[in-house]
């Protein structure tokens, strides 16, 4: 089976899917100037964007792992979090304070998920 990539560059693919399972590249902010809450409604909505273009949903997350420039963000990154995730559905997840190439970003989400039936 072949993979399948969207949103093609020099370095990376947005989307890469194969098998039925989306892969996504690290979501971050565009606009850095948001604290975390607001960096955190961006990149879940960078997430939904990609998610459906691949064919999915947040309902069928099957991993995240969140990146966090400090750790003192964690409440309010998880505040916004569980505003988004469906109840019911929530992945595994692992939080992680890391460096991030982007100084101005506070937090990058990646995730892997089902396509839909």
């Amino acid at each position: 089976m072949a993979v399948i990539r969207h949103h093609v560059g020099n370095r990376l693919s947005e989307i890469a899917i194969h098998n039925g399972t989306i892969y996504l590249a690290g979501q971050i902010a565009e606009e850095t100037s948001q604290d975390i809450r607001g960096q955190t409604r961006e990149v879940l909505g960078h997430i939904d964007r990609l998610l459906a273009e691949a064919g999915s949903d947040k309902s069928q997350l099957l991993s995240v792992q969140i990146y966090l420039a400090d750790m003192n963000d964690f409440q309010g990154m998880n505040a916004v979090w569980d505003e988004w995730v469906q109840q019911g559905a929530t992945p595994p997840r692992a939080t992680v304070e890391a460096k991030l190439a982007n100084p101005a970003c506070l937090v990058e989400i990646v995730v892997v998920a089902a396509q839909r039936g």
